[in-house]
Formats: C-alpha cells, structure tokens, sequence
C-alpha cells in the first residue's frame, strides 16, 4: 500500500513538473482523456493530442479577404492571448479559424501567448485568475498592454469581423 501511494506521489509530482514547460500533455483523472495544459504554442497545437482537429479546422475557414486585408494594416499594433481547453468543442473549431485569420493578415504567431487549460478552466502552474475565464476559448486582444477586447467562445459574426470591430 505504501510503495502505490509513493508510486502515486512521484507520478503526480512528474506531472507538475512537466507542466511547466511548453506545450505538456497531462491526462484528465476522471476521463483518462490526454489533455494540453499550460503555455502552448502553434507547434504544439498542429501535432499530438490536438493536431488532427486543428489541421482540420485551419484547413476548411475561408476568411473573408476584405476583412483579412483590413486587419493586416493594424494588427502588428496588438498582442494576443488565446485561453483554451483541448478537451473543448469550441476550442477544437475556433481557435484554428482564429490562428487562419491572424495567419493569412500576416500577424507572426510567435506572439501569441496560447494557455491551455483544464475544465475546472484552470492551467495548474499558469496563473490565470486575473483573465476572469467564463469560457473557452476566449481570445483576448491588448494594446500597449490594455485588454481591448474579446472574442468569447465563438464569434459573433466571424473572427475576422469581430477581430477587426476590436482593432478598427
């Protein structure tokens, strides 16, 4: 009994540590389900756990060029944080709808700080608590460090409207 509690405490202290690094998988308790958790980037989301829906999902949204174009004028002015949960449906669709948008306005991923999160909507070792989560994803654009404005769950209209109604 004593060496499987042992056995149990060295897994999970594995596990934060994993977590502190980009793009680590960590898997549900109660679901068994593998899960991203933490910082994440664009690499991290085309492959593993997450790859096919993402590689999906960017492959099919056709963003509408006109508001594509508008965006590409401003949108190196903004930085962009993604909050967003591998296990989500919505993340599964729109967080690569959104990743074609800034994409195709020419806008460099690397910038975009992605945070994974688990369903209690919680990133373990990333404090979020200040980003006020009811949901995910919620895409949240800052200039000169002041949150601008979000899209939250879906878009409204589309991501490419709604990003440019943020930015105009």
């Amino acid at each position: 009994m004593k060496v499987k509690n042992l056995l149990i405490i060295i897994a999970i202290l594995l596990g934060y540590e994993a977590i502190g690094q980009i793009n680590s998988t960590v898997v549900d308790i109660n679901t068994k389900e593998k899960m991203l958790m933490g910082y994440c980037d664009k690499k991290g989301l085309e492959k593993g756990v997450y790859g096919a829906y993402f590689e999906s999902q960017y492959d099919i949204y056709k963003p509408t060029s006109a508001y594509v174009s508008k965006i590409s004028d401003k949108i190196d002015e903004y930085e962009i944080t993604i909050v967003m949960g591998t296990w989500c449906i919505d993340s599964k669709r729109e967080v690569p709808h959104f990743y074609k948008v800034i994409n195709e306005a020419g806008y460099n991923d690397k910038r975009v700080k992605v945070i994974a999160v688990n369903k209690k909507k919680e990133a373990i070792l990333v404090d979020i608590d200040d980003l006020n989560i009811e949901r995910v994803p919620t895409m949240i654009v800052y200039k000169d460090n002041k949150e601008v404005g979000r899209i939250i769950e879906s878009p409204k209209k589309s991501h490419e409207q709604d990003l440019w109604k943020i930015i105009r």
